[in-house]
């Protein structure tokens, strides 16, 4: 019986991790904006002196203000893409926020400069995905994110409770 106190616990405490992570990742480091229209920068590593093309989806103005510190101000006119020349003097390594404004709501996205032989020009068409607009997911190698540490802990959690679930089974049948 207690057996299955035990794993009701576990299995509780595994549903009440699930339902905060969403609100944890919400939060996230500032990195991850949630706006209501889609935008992007590419490529999302380029050298002093490249061409980034800037795109916007879903924006009910007719044009959408993009401004970075590495470039001079771009408006994008009815969900037509755009593009900007990176500063020759930007410094190599650095990474600029790059702001979307869709009236008065604004998202960012990082723009990293290449570091020595990276040009950061990238061939290819361009067949994107429309999810995860003006985020940097992937982009953080620094240590373990909000997703990492939830499921781990999870992990952890089912292997513990399967454990005393095994102990309890194996002491009961010995006595």
């Amino acid at each position: 019986m207690r057996a299955i106190r035990v794993a009701s616990a576990a299995l509780l405490s595994a549903v009440a991790v699930v339902a905060v992570a969403p609100m944890a990742l919400a939060a996230g480091d500032g990195n991850h904006d949630i706006t209501s229209f889609g935008f992007s920068v590419t490529p999302a590593t380029i050298a002093p002196g490249g061409t980034v093309t800037l795109t916007s989806d879903g924006c009910e103005v007719p044009s959408v203000t993009v401004t970075s510190g590495v470039f001079e101000t771009v408006t994008l006119n009815e969900g037509r893409p755009g593009t900007a020349t990176i500063d020759v003097d930007a410094k190599a390594g650095a990474q600029y926020e790059i702001t979307f404004d869709c009236k008065g709501e604004r998202g960012t996205a990082p723009l990293t400069i290449a570091q020595g032989g990276d040009t950061g020009t990238h061939t290819g068409a361009h067949k994107g995905v429309k999810a995860g607009y003006g985020t940097a997911a992937g982009t953080d190698t620094a240590g373990l994110g909000v997703t990492e540490a939830v499921t781990g802990g999870l992990l952890i959690a089912g292997a513990l409770g399967a454990a005393v679930v095994l102990t309890r089974r194996r002491a009961g049948g010995r006595a």
